[in-house]
């Protein structure tokens, strides 16, 4: 009877194969012990750049560009963990609410740059001949200056401001996805269940949105997963250069910008913000990496 019961394929339980892939890498990535202190880190700092400043506006009197100067460049002590500034602000305050610019830039560029890049690659990728050497042709062309030289330039265009540096660090991220989604579409196209869905009348808009993009979902969020670090060190760079987030915005780049002058005298001004700088961009790039490690097929069987 129970061997009846396992072969009867009415009461055998059916497998969706999405969601035990789902599965499948959550179990992967949980062994990787780096990638998990990576992601628990990130987890960490987001927390801190929404509740962090909410906790500190209400619990304590410190604000981001409240000045003392008869208190500045004191040291770290009880009343100021990080110290102080030259205008006598408290550095782990704008600290703290430093880290939700940081992240700001580096996600909301990254997305404006996966996009992009993702329409052009598989665009390319699905089209091929002229279309295919006009986009690979612009991508080459943007990929032939270094990325923080050409988000300088971009900047030295449109202006110092926040929102430009995001967009720069967005459009020198444009070829990077461009050419990883590229690739994986050039190999996608050509498996027979997409000539069987031509086949049978499939526009080519549907068989790009529903079937193409679908199935290389794993190269993106890893380029995704490692370029916000890039994009976060990047934005830090031209806030530091004084082109990105202007004073007195409590900018991680531009608060090392301020330290830099106090480095021998008062160096815990630009201590913190550059430990934050490292610490963020070392957790992206280390659950990135385990993210690679849990989605590439070569792991699947180990």
């Amino acid at each position: 009877m129970a061997e009846e019961t396992v072969n009867n394929p009415v009461t055998a339980k059916k497998v969706n194969p999405r969601i035990e892939s789902y599965k499948q890498f959550w179990r992967r990535l949980a062994k990787n012990r780096a990638a998990v202190i990576g992601g628990l880190l990130i987890v960490f700092i987001v927390l801190l750049a929404f509740i962090g400043p909410w906790a500190i506006t209400t619990f304590t009197d410190f604000r981001p560009n409240a000045t003392d100067l008869g208190n500045k460049l004191q040291g770290p002590s009880a009343a100021h963990w990080f110290g102080t500034d030259s205008y006598g602000r408290d550095i782990f305050t704008r600290v703290i609410f430093g880290a939700k610019l940081t992240l700001y830039v580096g996600f909301f560029s990254v997305f404006i740059g996966g996009v992009i890049g993702v329409i052009f690659g598989i665009i390319s990728g699905y089209y091929g001949g002229r279309i295919d050497a006009i986009i690979m042709r612009l991508m080459d062309v943007l990929l032939a200056f270094p990325g923080i030289l050409l988000a300088l330039a971009i900047v030295a265009v449109l202006g110092g401001s926040l929102t430009n540096v995001i967009i720069a660090v967005g459009i020198f991220s444009v070829p990077a996805f461009a050419r990883v989604v590229r690739g994986s579409t050039l190999s996608v196209r050509k498996l027979e269940y997409i000539d069987a869905v031509r086949a049978l009348g499939a526009s080519d808009f549907r068989i790009i949105f529903r079937h193409i993009l679908p199935n290389i979902m794993s190269p993106i969020i890893v380029q995704a997963s490692l370029r916000v670090a890039t994009a976060i060190l990047t934005g830090a760079g031209l806030s530091f250069l004084g082109l990105g987030a202007q004073p007195p915005a409590p900018e991680w780049g531009a608060m090392l910008n301020e330290g830099r002058q106090y480095m021998y005298e008062a160096g815990h001004v630009a201590l913190f913000p550059g430990l934050m700088i490292v610490l963020v961009v070392l957790a992206f790039n280390i659950f990135g990496d385990g993210v690679r490690d849990a989605l590439d097929p070569k792991m699947k069987n180990k």
